[in-house]
């Protein structure tokens, strides 16, 4: 990863463009061509740098409902379970923990009982009891991974 690289990072982070070409107004920003910029964040996205570009939205405020999820998977079973947790499209999290409940995930559900249908499935199909967490107070954190030496 160059230095290029970063600038483009930060870029995606914090400012995506808002316009119908936003790869030419990253160009432009970069001193790059349009294709070089496609070009590098393809590699960027091969290479699991970047795993995900599109909008982040409040999905209290559009009527969803969301938990933090909880599990105790054997470890020969993991990457199984993780994989049918995968498969739901409401998961937006998964990551392993070094703890007796070593699996956790977050889930995004029209609803609080559409939620539960779907942990259900999980269970079922996974043979695992799943806590569910759901917030009780927001907090909303901005994260970003300053990738230049400079903030923009």
């Amino acid at each position: 990863m160059d230095e290029k690289d970063r600038e483009i990072l930060d870029i995606l982070q914090q400012e995506f463009p808002l316009a119908a070409r936003p790869w030419a107004v990253i160009a432009e920003k970069t001193g790059l061509s349009e294709q070089e910029v496609v070009d590098r964040v393809g590699r960027l996205k091969e290479a699991g740098i970047i795993r995900r570009i599109g909008g982040v939205f409040d999905s209290r405020s559009l009527g969803f409902y969301s938990t933090l999820c909880a599990a105790r998977v054997p470890e020969g079973d993991i990457d199984r379970v993780a994989g049918l947790i995968n498969a739901c499209s409401g998961v937006t999290h998964n990551y392993l923990r070094d703890d007796e409940y070593n699996l956790w995930f977050t889930l995004t559900a029209p609803s609080e009982i559409e939620a539960r249908e779907y942990l259900t499935t999980i269970e079922e199909a996974a043979g695992i009891t799943i806590v569910s967490l759901p917030a009780t107070k927001v907090y909303k954190i901005q994260v970003t991974f300053a990738m230049g030496d400079e903030q923009i």
